[in-house]
């Protein structure tokens, strides 16, 4: 595989593992039931922003390190590839807990009852279903860091963009000085000297009468 196809998938793993973060952060993660001493019957429902609310920041940290892939130059790599694998261990620890030590759902069933206190609301907790978001948003934070290591691995062989358009730049100065120089030394040669005036040969001539010398005797 070449350079530039390992480039494109690494980055590709990147930006899949962050849209799936993003997606994760607007879907329903969890499916609270109480008790009936709860007094409030209806299941709660808790979003991927609730239950882990810094998934949506670190997933569009991580769109902006693909970006950053893409642009960076060799040793910009190892610091980028460096800052990806632990983005993408921080993406895996907001997404994983145990969800009744949850903050979003401790808040999601303090705003449905009025009750707060850990112990008040985790005794009002009958169950929890999770959906299948929180392992999806693991595997968002596996995909980032797995990319970011490859970059770090695989950097070295990825082609840089500066080299090119520098050589492209260079060869169109020259192109530009090739066109430029014969032209320009073309002009310079073709110059001619200032032509004579009809009025300086008489100018000429009155002097040679103010020497006494007659123009007309050659």
């Amino acid at each position: 595989m070449t350079g530039g196809r390992i480039k494109l998938l690494t980055i590709l793993v990147v930006v899949v593992g962050a849209v799936i973060g993003l997606a994760g952060a607007t879907q329903t993660w969890f499916t609270v039931t109480l008790t009936k001493a709860s007094g409030h019957p209806a299941p709660i429902a808790v979003s991927g922003s609730d239950a882990s609310p810094a998934l949506t920041a670190l997933s569009l940290a991580a769109l902006a390190l693909a970006l950053a892939f893409a642009i960076a130059g060799r040793l910009a790599r190892i610091v980028v590839g460096t800052v990806g694998v632990i983005l993408g261990a921080c993406i895996v620890i907001a997404a994983a807990g145990d969800p009744a030590g949850s903050s979003g759902v401790k808040g999601a069933v303090s705003t449905a009852t009025g009750i707060t206190g850990d112990a008040s609301v985790h005794a009002l907790i009958a169950r929890i279903d999770p959906s299948a978001w929180p392992v999806l948003a693991i595997v968002a934070g596996v995909l980032v860091g797995l990319g970011s290591l490859a970059a770090l691995v695989t950097g070295g062989r990825w082609p840089g963009g500066s080299r090119r358009y520098d050589a492209a730049r260079g060869s169109g100065a020259l192109r530009f000085e090739d066109a430029d120089g014969p032209a320009s030394a073309r002009t310079r040669g073709s110059a001619k000297k200032p032509e004579e005036r009809p009025g300086d040969s008489a100018v000429d001539d009155w002097d040679e009468l103010t020497r006494g010398d007659d123009p007309t005797a050659d």
